[in-house]
């Protein structure tokens, strides 16, 4: 399943509120405790980071010289 910012919005809402209870989309999950909820946010937060790592089109190496040539 693919997270969108907005699943990262509600459980770091939840978190703030200190709510066990998410509703999103219709859906509404509750967590067991905040340490649950805590690595749902986790979860959520690296799944984003991946998609965004995969969109990005190149990377970018550099070469740094000294003066003396090192």
């Amino acid at each position: 399943m693919a997270f969108t910012q907005q699943d990262l919005d509600a459980i770091n809402a939840a978190i703030a509120s200190g709510e066990l209870t998410v509703s999103h989309n219709g859906r509404t999950v509750t967590y067991r405790s905040m340490a649950d909820l805590l690595k749902a946010r986790d979860l959520i937060l690296n799944e984003l980071a991946a998609q965004a790592g995969s969109r990005r089109g190149s990377s970018y190496r550099f070469h740094f010289t000294t003066s003396r040539g090192d």
